[in-house]
């Protein structure tokens, strides 16, 4: 459980209960943990805590409601209760007590309560903030509580009439990032650096794409991060051109690029990094020059980060580079205009430049206000990627370029002046990558 900076969640709720009165006063959020899912039989998948409830609380225990009341400012907890039965099986559980000793909880029931209490929770207040549709069960619970007080009119109590999506103001919270998130931000970065560099360093021909995402999950989970923040992509040879290539069961050939696209989640913040290399021998001229033009339009995009820019800015620059310097290697042929104005280069390159990136590794934030394309500002976080990938069996092309997969990605962090780039330092340059694969050859 993290319990540590527990001012800094409460912090987060103080300004949640702001944003919610100035629209307002007579509001209420109703935010449920993330459900458990079975894996099979009486196994469960990994327990993940939902990033909206934990970035609310840092508690990470299943079967629990958050309910903040804006009118009054308090934050109540449903929580398992304490079983020592169940605790010798799964561990300690915090209980009522220390829902409101370890996490700040100004009440806290335990979960059998809901039903009773969730009305009295609602009762009186016009907005509740609460997100229909992924949960359906608890729809249906929320539902019926709303319905319960709309038989108590005659008492002079009164329903919610309002059911808003609280991703409105919360996720906008979430986009912008504060000092302890961009710590965690920057410790998931450095460990995921040390991955890619021990993967550029060790991998060799022959080796399956599953020892290399092995020696990523170890580095991972050695220096304290708790798990990947994504399922690790190592594409070997065709499977680079495979964007969520996810087997990792292929032998690596001699000269072939290996694509690895992989990020550490640590204290519940994401890192996201592709790196393309060569196994076993250096560049060949094509996956070199694929190599640099894709490198030349990632530099080029993370120049253009700063604050007044779009994400749609940031793409399109992208676009022409990668059309421009793909009619100079004769993967495409026309007028550079009419190539990007025809979508004709997603042939190659069919995915977005860049992402919003934080507790979850396609981050939450809406990409458009008001119909266009939203300004980045400073504390936004986000990807640079582009890609170039011939798919193997491409008979359009000449037969050299054929199965060159590269991408390249980095996390970018929106600075008053311009941008930090959170990953820097992960070998990139072809001399920087040559080096740090030198090994394999």
């Amino acid at each position: 459980m993290c319990t540590h900076h527990g001012d800094t969640f409460a912090r987060r709720r103080a300004a949640l209960f702001d944003a919610m009165a100035a629209i307002s006063p007579s509001a209420v959020a109703v935010l449920p943990a993330a459900r458990v899912f079975p894996r099979n039989n009486d196994v469960d998948h990994e327990y993940r805590q939902d990033s909206d409830f934990f970035y609310l609380t840092g508690f990470d225990e299943p079967e629990s409601v958050l309910v903040l009341d804006a009118q009054e400012r308090k934050a109540t907890l449903f929580v398992r209760p304490r079983d020592p039965e169940r605790e010798v099986w799964d561990g300690p559980r915090a209980g009522v007590e220390g829902a409101k000793a370890a996490y700040g909880a100004d009440e806290a029931f335990v979960r059998s309560e809901l039903g009773e209490k969730l009305p009295n929770l609602l009762q009186n207040r016009r907005r509740v903030y609460y997100r229909l549709g992924v949960g359906r069960s608890f729809d249906d619970r929320l539902l019926r509580a709303i319905d319960k007080l709309r038989g108590r009119h005659r008492l002079g109590v009164s329903a919610p009439s309002e059911i808003v999506d609280p991703g409105v103001i919360l996720h906008e919270m979430r986009l912008r990032k504060g000092p302890v998130e961009l710590d965690a931000m920057r410790t998931a970065a450095r460990i995921t650096r040390e991955a890619h560099e021990l993967a550029m360093s060790r991998t060799r021909p022959g080796m399956r794409e599953y020892e290399v995402e092995a020696m990523l999950l170890d580095t991972f989970r050695r220096h304290g991060s708790e798990r990947p923040a994504y399922g690790s992509i190592v594409g070997s040879g065709p499977n680079a051109c495979v964007l969520h290539y996810r087997k990792n069961d292929r032998a690596i050939g001699s000269g072939e690029l290996l694509l690895i696209d992989a990020g550490c989640e640590y204290g519940y913040y994401a890192s996201d990094v592709t790196r393309t290399f060569p196994v076993g021998r250096d560049f060949s001229r094509e996956q070199q020059a694929v190599y640099e033009l894709v490198l030349q339009a990632q530099l080029e995009g993370i120049g253009a980060v700063r604050p007044g820019a779009t994400i749609e800015e940031i793409h399109r620059l992208t676009v022409e580079t990668l059309t421009r310097g793909m009619v100079r290697l004769g993967l495409l042929s026309g007028e550079v205009e009419k190539l990007i104005e025809t979508e004709a280069y997603k042939r190659f390159y069919m995915h977005r430049t860049s992402h919003w990136l934080g507790m979850d590794v396609h981050d939450v934030g809406a990409y458009f206000l008001d119909g266009k394309p939203r300004r980045l500002e400073p504390g936004m976080v986000l990807t640079v990627e582009p890609g170039i990938y011939v798919a193997p069996e491409d008979a359009a092309v000449d037969a050299r370029w054929r199965g060159i997969g590269v991408r390249i990605e980095d996390d970018v962090l929106v600075t008053p002046s311009g941008q930090e780039v959170l990953t820097a330092g992960i070998p990139k340059t072809v001399d920087e990558v040559r080096r740090a694969s030198a090994a394999s050859r």
